[in-house]
């Protein structure tokens, strides 16, 4: 493979730059339970944030009811779900500015990057623009990205979420980068599928995993096009260094 010039690298927020996953879905998973019993759902059993993390890793809230209106055959209004997503966004910011740290490694990356100056950093995100800003905030990381911080869920003029390509579309256009210059860091398999849909190269990451899941959530990121996939931040400048040799 020939060398290629990488000037932006686009990082997913969460489990990718904070350990918000398991946060957050606690308070999805309450939200949740309680609309399906306001709408007479039949669940089998009530869902827990790991078990909306195993089916939903990588989506928004929003995804995650359309996806759970069609399974089930339930229906709300627009302004419903609206409602909801906004209670959402307040539930899970609350816990995250109790709570949220950073991903393992990562603050000692993004401060080398910052301080060589070589590239363009930006936050990728499903999450509400809200709730992202929150996360990077609340653990110092706002300062590397600036206004740089874009949302399916907010920054769209129609809300999506990965795997649908869009943010990272928007995102490469806003900042006037070609796909062919950037890199793209991701955890869950929505995520990369996102970004190599783009036409942006992805590294996976499977850090914040379980130990036993890192194995097959490694095969789950490479199936989805991640070109490599990382199990900790210390590999990053290795990576990095490999996309720009074209080894990868």
């Amino acid at each position: 493979m020939s060398s290629q010039k990488i000037t932006t690298i686009l990082l997913d927020c969460d489990n990718t730059l904070v350990l918000s996953e398991d946060l957050a879905f606690e308070g999805c998973a309450d939200l949740i339970n309680e609309i399906a019993t306001t709408k007479s759902v039949p669940l089998p059993q009530p869902f827990t944030g790991p078990s909306l993390i195993t089916e939903f890793v990588g989506q928004n809230f929003r995804g995650m009811m359309v996806s759970l209106q069609k399974r089930y055959n339930f229906s709300m209004t627009d302004a419903e779900l609206d409602d909801y997503v906004r209670r959402e966004e307040d539930v899970v910011i609350a816990k995250l500015k109790e709570k949220l740290v950073p991903c393992v490694g990562v603050d000692a990356v993004l401060e080398k990057l910052a301080k060589e100056g070589k590239y363009k950093l930006a936050v990728v995100s499903s999450s509400a623009l809200r709730r992202v800003k929150a996360s990077v905030e609340k653990v110092g990381q706002d300062k590397y990205f600036g206004e740089d911080v874009y949302s399916a869920a907010t920054s769209l003029p129609v809300p999506t979420s990965k795997p649908d390509p869009a943010i990272y579309l928007h995102a490469i256009k806003v900042m006037g980068k070609r796909a062919e210059e950037c890199i793209a860091v991701e955890d869950s398999k929505s995520g990369t599928l996102s970004g190599t849909r783009a036409g942006i190269k992805v590294v996976g990451y499977v850090g914040p995993y379980p130990e036993e899941e890192k194995e097959h959530m490694t095969q789950v990121l490479t199936e989805a096009g991640a070109v490599v996939v990382m199990r900790d931040w210390s590999e990053f400048e290795g990576v990095l260094e490999r996309i720009q040799k074209g080894e990868l």
